[in-house]
This record gives C-alpha cells, sequence and structure tokens, in this order.
C-alpha cells in the first residue's frame, strides 16, 4: 500500500492524504489552508490534485475526519473534478459538507457512519472511533488492508471532561494495538507543548466570571464551527440576563446545523437577530463573531477598524478571544487587539485568561496513545517541520524503533509492505492558490509581483516612437505610485532614459519589446542607486 501526503505536512492546514491499493485510491480529508501576509490576495489555498487528476474514477471514497476547515474545506474543488466520489463521515462532518456544497450547486453522494461502524470500499476496510476534539462528531479510522492496516487519529485530544460527554475511545485504541497497528499516522499539532492539554470544561468558569465583570456590551470572537464555545457563551449568556447575536454567515450556518443535530442546546430566548441586537442596551448584549485570527474581512476587524455596518465598538466592552493562535497569524491577531484597546475596549485572550483550550494531544497524551497503540510503524501527520520530528522523537521514547519512524512532508511517497514502511519517492506537490473566481491560474511569481507592489510601489515609463525613422514622438514620460518620492524625483534621469530610447532606434533593428527593456533597465539602475527601492517597472512603448 501506498501513502501520499498532499497537504498537511509541512504547515497546519490543507489535510489531505491519498491510500493506494491494487491501483484504487482511498482519500483521507480534504483541507484547505489560510493564506500568510506574504501570499497577498489570495483567498485559499488548497492541495495539489495534479498527482490524481488522471486517476480521478480510480477514488473509492472521501473519508472526513471532522468539519474543520483545514480538513473539509477543499472538498469543493476536488468534487469538480468528478462529482459522484462517495463521503464518508459522521452526521455533523457531513451536514457541514453539505451546506457547503449547496454553494457551489454541487449534489454529493454521503455516507454516514457512525462509531463503530464498519464499511467496506474497494480493498479498504474501515472502521471508525469517535475521538474528543474542539467540535463535536470527530473520528479517527482503521484502515485495514491486504497489505496491511493503517490507523489515521484525524485531530483528536484526549478531554476527560468533555462538554458532550464524548471521550476518544482508547479502548478501540488498545484492542487496534492488539490486533496490530502496521502504520500509525499521529496528529502532531501539539507534540512540542509538555504536559496534559486542560479540559474544555475550565472554560466556562473563566467565560462566567468575564461575564459579571462586564458592564458593557461583549463580543466573543472564535472560530465558526466551534460548537462547544458557542455553547459555553449561550450559558454563560442565560445566567446574566444576556442576548446573543450570532454573526457571520459561516457561524450562523453552522450553529443551525448544530442545533437541528441537538449537538448545539439553545436556550429559549437567548438568540437575537443580528439587525435587532443595537436595540438592547449594551449590557445586555452579546455578539458571538468570526474573525479570530485577525482576518480582515472578517466581522471582528471590521468592528475594530469601526467599519462595521451595525456594530460599533465603545469604551467599556469586553472583546473575548476564544481560539488559539494558527501559527502565521500573530501579526494580524494583535493589530487588531491593539486596535480594540485603542477603541478603549478590554481584550481577554489566551495570553491573560484561560478562554480557549487546545483541541489536539500534547507530548504526554502522544506518549500515553503511543503506549496503548504500540504501532510497528509511526508516521507524524498535521503539523509544521518542528511538529512532527517532534512527534517522532515521542514515538522513539516509546520504544518504537527510529528507522520505523517516518518523517514527510508533502509529496512524499510511502509504501508500506511486509509490516515495514519506507519512503519509496516524491511527487510534485505545490500549493493550489484560490483567488476570487480562479483556481491555480496564480503561481509564486505573480505572488512576487504583489509583494514588490505592495512593498516598493509602481513606476511606470512610456513613450511612442517610429521605427522607421529612428524617432521619438512622445515621451519618455516617467509616473510613479506607492513611492514616498514625487515624480519630479525622475526628472534628473529623464534625459539618460531618452538617450538611451534614441541610442536603440538609431540601431535600426529594434521592436518595441527591445526599446521597453532598454527604459526599464536605464530607470533601474537609477532607482537602485539613488532612491534604494526596487519597485515594479512597467515600461511601455508604443509604435506609430
Amino acid at each position: 500500500m501506498r501513502i501520499t501526503p498532499l497537504g498537511g505536512l509541512g504547515e497546519v492546514g490543507r489535510n489531505m492524504t491519498v491510500f493506494e491499493l491494487d491501483s484504487q485510491l482511498l482519500i483521507v480529508d480534504c483541507g484547505v489552508l489560510f493564506p500568510e501576509e506574504h501570499q497577498p490576495g489570495v483567498d485559499l489555498i488548497l492541495p495539489d490534485f495534479s498527482s490524481i487528476e488522471d486517476r480521478i474514477d480510480d477514488v473509492v471514497a472521501l473519508v472526513l475526519t471532522h468539519g474543520h476547515e483545514d480538513h473539509i474545506g477543499a472538498v469543493p474543488y476536488l468534487l469538480r473534478l468528478r462529482e459522484d466520489i462517495p463521503l464518508v463521515g459522521s452526521g455533523l462532518t457531513l451536514a457541514f459538507v453539505e451546506a457547503k456544497l449547496k454553494e457551489h450547486r454541487i449534489t454529493p453522494v454521503l455516507r454516514q457512519v457512525t462509531e463503530h461502524e464498519r464499511v467496506d470500499y474497494g480493498p479498504f476496510d474501515l472502521e471508525f472511533v469517535a475521538v474528543n476534539h474542539s467540535i463535536p462528531d470527530a473520528m479517527a479510522v482503521m484502515i485495514r488492508t491486504s497489505a496491511g492496516s493503517v490507523l489515521a487519529t484525524g485531530d483528536f485530544k484526549m478531554d476527560s471532561l468533555p462538554i458532550d460527554g464524548r471521550i476518544t475511545d482508547l479502548r478501540s485504541f488498545a484492542r487496534f494495538g492488539e490486533e496490530g497497528v502496521d502504520l500509525f499516522c499521529v496528529d502532531s499539532t501539539n507534540a512540542e507543548v509538555p504536559g496534559m492539554i486542560g479540559h474544555e470544561s475550565r472554560i466556562g468558569p473563566v467565560l462566567d466570571q468575564v461575564f459579571a465583570e462586564s458592564d458593557g456590551q461583549i463580543v466573543v470572537a472564535s472560530f465558526a464551527s466551534h460548537v462547544h464555545r458557542v455553547q459555553q457563551v449561550l450559558d454563560a449568556a442565560v445566567l446574566h440576563g444576556r442576548r446573543v447575536a450570532l454573526v457571520g454567515r459561516s457561524m450562523v450556518r453552522n450553529m443551525g446545523i448544530a442545533a437541528e443535530r441537538g449537538h448545539l442546546k439553545v436556550p429559549d430566548g437567548v438568540l437575537i437577530d443580528p439587525r435587532d441586537v443595537t436595540s438592547l442596551p449594551p449590557e445586555e448584549r452579546v455578539l458571538m463573531v468570526t474573525g479570530s485570527q485577525g482576518e480582515p474581512m472578517a466581522a471582528l476587524s471590521r468592528m475594530a477598524h469601526s467599519e462595521h455596518r451595525t456594530v460599533t465598538i465603545e469604551p467599556g466592552d469586553t472583546v473575548i478571544f476564544a481560539s488559539s493562535l494558527i501559527p502565521g497569524n500573530e501579526n494580524s491577531v494583535f493589530r487588531v487587539i491593539n486596535q480594540l484597546m485603542r477603541l478603549g475596549a478590554r481584550v481577554v485572550h489566551q495570553g491573560n485568561a484561560t478562554v480557549h483550550v487546545s483541541g489536539h494531544a500534547s507530548s504526554e497524551e502522544l506518549l500515553h496513545v503511543y503506549n496503548i497503540v504500540q504501532p510497528r510503524n509511526v508516521m507524524p501527520i498535521h503539523g509544521e517541520i518542528r511538529h512532527l520530528v517532534a512527534n517522532g522523537a515521542l514515538a522513539v521514547k516509546t520504544g518504537i524503533d527510529p528507522d520505523r519512524v517516518v518523517l514527510c512532508e508533502d509529496g512524499v511517497a510511502v509504501d508500506l509492505k511486509d509490516g515495514v514502511a519506507r519512503i519509496a519517492g516524491q511527487i510534485p506537490c505545490g500549493y493550489i492558490y484560490v483567488d476570487g473566481a480562479s483556481v491555480g491560474e496564480i503561481d509564486e511569481s505573480e505572488l512576487k509581483d504583489r509583494r514588490i507592489l505592495a512593498e516598493e510601489g509602481f513606476v511606470s515609463v512610456y513613450a511612442v516612437v517610429e521605427t522607421k525613422t529612428g524617432t521619438i514622438l512622445a515621451g519618455p514620460h516617467i509616473q510613479a505610485r506607492g513611492m514616498a518620492e514625487d515624480d519630479s524625483v525622475f526628472d534628473e534621469i529623464l534625459p539618460e532614459v531618452t538617450e538611451s530610447l534614441a541610442a536603440a532606434l538609431a540601431s535600426g533593428n529594434a521592436d518595441s519589446h527591445s526599446l521597453a527593456q532598454v527604459m526599464r533597465r536605464t530607470l533601474g539602475r537609477y532607482v537602485g542607486r539613488r532612491l534604494k527601492r526596487r519597485p515594479m517597472i512597467v515600461p511601455v512603448v508604443i509604435e506609430a
């Protein structure tokens, strides 16, 4: 059996792994990665489907371990290649996916499974097991085949006192261990964190205290899929005589689905339409919003910059960041926090209060799981390189042979044969950027151009020439945007640009492209030497 991760190894996001046996493919998860500041204008980043695009008919099923965007967000883009791929997952996970696919006008083939259920797809025998995570209905999956067995945890932790009472099924993990697990694919996100992750139930009393101390409006920022956190906010609101408005399309959609399926218990009369929330006095309002990662277009960022159409932040308001920081988002989040505090708000976050508990197993929990499962081979998944390495080191501490710990990045193929997992090779596996309606049309060179425009500015130089007579009819003219200097700074280089253009025309064999490059080089040398800048220079030559 060949196992090829197409995302999630070397990054926190776009999780996707392909299992291949007898020329048939099973995919586990299909998520997105959210862009960082050095990827301007990008909306989402997808796994690279190119290695399976020509074999899309060989896919027997897509297993979804839980309903977070980094595990389901890319499903619509995969189903564009083939709409009838069976989607296999728990009830809540499939409900989240189905709502997402409806927006893309895709009608999926769904197969709902429950914990302990076994289903077959092609040569893959799948058994699903309950795990605890920061979203209800998360599953691990045991994949049994003639070539060996693989236990993939998905995202999990070992919360002994979860909000919904659904704990990670360590009994099944032990049963798999006794049966024999040839390859253990394990969540690595918190492998560097010592000790045990705290109980989710600790958050409730902290929220209760923050609510009790707040005299003004309360805004709680969280992921749009964090059902447990929304439940705790609703309970605290009822206790303190407040009403809650869910703000953000994804927040409203997901919580509606969670309530319909019994995962969210909404007390009577607690919810209010966001359009009506300003009719309440500030001390009776709670807004549950998206934007906990500092996303510029999310509700919280718009509130922080006084750009939200209905909600304003006033001195004395309280804003709670009830989620962890995804690596890479720190600067964006701190900017929003600073702006909120500039407006006079009190900001409560993970750094100054226990308002969030991670959904990923820490080092002590991972050690427990390794000792229970005792796998023959280990492949750390879901994390940056440092997380994967730390997870592999934990496996070695529990007695697993270092040669049996397979550390990979996206695109590295691993073969499981005769009970041994070995790296077999690598396939191209780049970032696929979604930018508006375009998918995969933006590449690194265009992102580099965008970064230059953002950081260095833009200079255009244009001229009209007659190549037959070697005459400059108009220009050159130079204009700049995003430069600190006025256009007059180019007056001293303009004669040299004109002279270079005239000399190139006089040679008699210059076309418009080569003439444009003459102007670009001359102007570029000047800007680099005199202004110490490297802007984007766009030369235009028009032949009359």
